[in-house]
């Protein structure tokens, strides 16, 4: 049976209809408050509430101007307030937005602007020398619009610059001609193609409209504890996935909060302590890596017995209402910036231990579960009411259950319903067919179980599963979760492969070992080291779920921009 949500922080003070009055109410707000923060050429740059509502309205009116509005769009890059800027200038004048990962190749770009007839296409300053000479491919593409034109290498009589583009439009509004702050917003109507590669190659274009987003923006609002007016972000990942937009940016904006654009991963941490950021939106990889620095940093200062005394003092004091968690660990929360009080985790399965060690020190994680055809978020966990292992109750407006195939099963396929389902997939009726139950449920993939209060538990993906020769599936999640607890492991997936000279499948570990951990020893000593390990763990499996054989690589698993694992390529 599905249950409802049972998220109580209820916001119906500012429900959000379009994403047209989100951005001129905060306007009227917010005013010169910073929408974003971010560095162009060294400098750190502010970009308020106000700026971002008439360049909207400025750029809106140009593609007015230029017979360019309501149609398809595609924006491409690094995080630039431009990106989200013409976001919303394009699916205000009831448009589709198109966002591409900037890591595909130039015939994937090529072919997904064909596809869906895109006539323009801005991106940022590091695709300039890139998205222009594919002019000739693209006929049907009018405007090549670089937001950094000046550092633009290639010339087009279709290159028209992001600046110039604003400037058509603050004449045409001045004129008193265009009709763009006047279009009302059909909500219904696809404003946005989310083409995702995923973890399996197929890419099929998610189509999302406005009500898809704003219904699941209010609900991440409603949902994350950590965020009010003035406060800060940081935001890590790809702007071209919906997780970062409706979590992160969506949010943000909800509340008049400040986003601080990351420029580079490389000083992510810097970046933390220079922002001094009150939430964080990270996929598992960067809760992970962020939890290795710390523990590596104690370890080297040869502090980590006393860290773990103070840890175990600290929790003790905080069962009779005394916490000074702020206080013992003042210098690793500074090194997030010191201002940190929660994470919310999605995009994979996280380690519990790390959800525990971040409580420890004062940071609270909220891990979730979302797919990017659900906008994405559907369920979150409650602050002060996690469950371990568990991805939360449905957010507010969504509704879950459990399809199983025998009633006597413990677990099965996780469906949902709301108004944040997609409206489909962009011309492909079959696969959209294939994705939705009988009475109308978006079918996850994901395999799970509620517990009675509604709390979601993942197991694995259907995709995933290996049936071994004795007809037991195997959840690879499940165990993977085991390998992220051996320090010396970097990185790690569950497949069934044949042993050498058999055609038996069994469970196998491909295992990229956390090489600086283990410097100077040989690839031998590396395999018995982990080997012993897996043993270890191994004597807490059930004989059919053990780790029969282990496969060593030298360089990471290749990952999407979303930092997941591309399976399909294994």
């Amino acid at each position: 049976m599905p249950i409802q949500n049972i998220h109580n922080r209820l916001i119906d003070k500012r429900p959000i209809r379009d994403l047209a009055t989100l951005i001129r109410e905060n306007a009227e707000s917010y005013g010169d408050s910073p929408c974003y923060v971010y560095k162009e050429n060294k400098e750190v740059k502010e970009y308020s509430y106000k700026n971002m509502y008439e360049n909207a309205t400025k750029l809106g009116a140009a593609l007015e101007k230029l017979n360019l509005l309501g149609k398809p769009i595609a924006v491409i890059g690094e995080a630039d307030p431009a990106y989200m800027t013409t976001y919303y200038a394009v699916v205000n004048g009831n448009g589709i937005i198109i966002p591409l990962d900037k890591e595909i190749t130039d015939d994937e770009i090529v072919n997904f602007l064909i596809l869906s007839e895109a006539v323009a296409v801005v991106y940022t300053a590091g695709q300039n020398g890139r998205i222009a000479t594919l002019a000739d491919k693209l006929p049907g593409v009018e405007k090549f619009i670089p937001v950094s034109a000046e550092k633009e290498t290639v010339e087009h009589e279709r290159i028209l610059p992001y600046t110039e583009l604003l400037r058509i439009g603050e004449e045409f509004i001045a004129s008193g001609e265009s009709q763009y702050s006047k279009i009302e917003v059909d909500t219904e109507k696809c404003c946005a193609i989310i083409f995702t590669s995923g973890t399996t190659g197929t890419s099929k274009g998610v189509m999302l409209c406005q009500k898809n987003l704003c219904s699941n923006a209010a609900s991440a609002a409603n949902a994350i504890d950590f965020i009010g007016e003035g406060h800060r972000l940081v935001s890590v990942l790809p702007m071209n996935h919906t997780y970062e937009v409706t979590c992160c940016h969506l949010t943000a904006q909800f509340y008049g909060a400040s986003v601080y654009l990351n420029d580079s991963l490389k000083y992510v941490l810097r970046n933390f302590q220079k922002f001094k950021p009150q939430l964080l939106v990270l996929v598992p990889l960067f809760v992970e890596t962020m939890h290795k620095k710390i523990w590596a940093e104690i370890r080297a200062k040869g502090k980590e017995k006393l860290v773990r005394r103070m840890i175990k003092l600290s929790n003790a004091l905080r069962k009779i209402g005394i916490d000074l968690r702020k206080k013992f660990f003042a210098q690793i929360l500074n090194a997030l910036g010191g201002e940190l009080n929660g994470i919310v985790c999605g995009g994979a399965p996280l380690n519990p231990q790390l959800i525990k060690d971040f409580n420890d020190f004062g940071i609270d994680i909220l891990e979730g579960y979302g797919i990017t055809e659900c906008s994405p978020l559907l369920a979150v966990n409650i602050l002060g009411k996690e469950r371990p292992r568990s991805v939360g109750p449905a957010v507010q407006s969504v509704t879950v259950r459990i399809d199983k195939e025998k009633p006597e099963n413990e677990t099965g396929e996780i469906v949902a319903t709301g108004p944040n389902v997609m409206l489909g997939y962009y011309r492909n009726e079959e696969a959209t067919a294939a994705v939705f139950t009988e009475d109308g449920w978006f079918r996850t993939g994901d395999i799970g179980y509620m517990d009675k209060d509604g709390y979601i538990y993942i197991t694995g993906r259907k995709k995933n599963v290996i049936i071994l020769s004795n007809g037991k599936n195997i959840f690879p999640e499940e165990i993977e979760e085991y390998l992220g607890k051996i320090e010396i492991i970097a990185e790690s997936v569950i497949v069934g492969k044949p042993l050498p000279d058999s055609d038996e499948q069994v469970i196998t570990a491909l295992v990229y070992p956390d090489y600086e951990q283990l410097e100077g020893l040989s690839n031998d000593e590396i395999y018995e080291k982990i080997s012993a390990e897996i043993e270890s763990i191994n004597r807490e499996l059930p004989q059919y779920k053990q780790i029969r054989q282990i496969i060593l690589r030298e360089t990471e698993f290749e990952k999407t921009t979303s930092r997941k694992i591309k399976r399909y390529k294994l």
